[in-house]
């Protein structure tokens, strides 16, 4: 069987199981219409021909927040990186290195065109969906026992984990029919 992202081929129940929850996730969001965020790039400063260039979020795509997951229209599944919103980076403030962090985020956001007020994330890698690989993961999907399981947090480490058919059933449907209000 085709896994559809490299050519390799794989026949684990498993990744097979990931592969259609994914499927029918995208289906429901596409019919839905369901909100979507920016998908970026993070290109540091650099110079070229002795002109400095600044950094900038440089736009790959759109994908759907699912939790601890971002996936796009194809499929690709994603764990959630880092976030800025587009909005007037302001002035320095030298409050704290983080804030300076993220002002300088919000400019690499504005230099990349996105919307004021647009989600934009970054640094999001794709979850290899190779069953060893997912036997030995640290991120938010990890497979114990012959099940796909969710680790929504880091800290939680394996307890408390969900089954990612579940988990994953529960954030479309909030994406696809967002409470009145939200």
């Amino acid at each position: 069987m085709e896994d559809g992202t490299d050519g390799r081929t794989t026949d684990d129940p498993v990744v097979a199981a990931i592969r259609a929850v994914l499927r029918d996730a995208v289906s429901t969001l596409l019919a839905s219409d369901a909100r979507r965020e920016a998908l970026a790039e993070y290109v540091p400063a650099r110079n070229a021909l002795f002109i400095r260039r600044e950094p900038v979020l440089r736009r790959i795509g759109s994908v759907w927040r699912l939790g601890v997951f971002l996936v796009d229209a194809e499929g690709v599944l994603r764990a959630t990186g880092l976030l800025v919103r587009a909005t007037p980076p302001g002035r320095p403030q030298y409050q704290s290195q983080s804030a300076e962090e993220r002002r300088a985020l919000r400019a690499a956001a504005q230099r990349g065109r996105f919307r004021n007020g647009e989600t934009v994330n970054f640094g999001a890698p794709v979850i290899d969906l190779d069953p060893e690989a997912l036997a030995a993961s640290d991120g938010p999907l990890f497979v114990r026992d012959g099940r796909a399981l969710v680790r929504w947090s880091p800290a939680a480490g394996d307890t408390g984990a969900r089954a990612f058919a579940d988990y994953v059933g529960e954030r479309v449907d909030l994406l696809a029919h967002p409470p009145e209000g939200a």
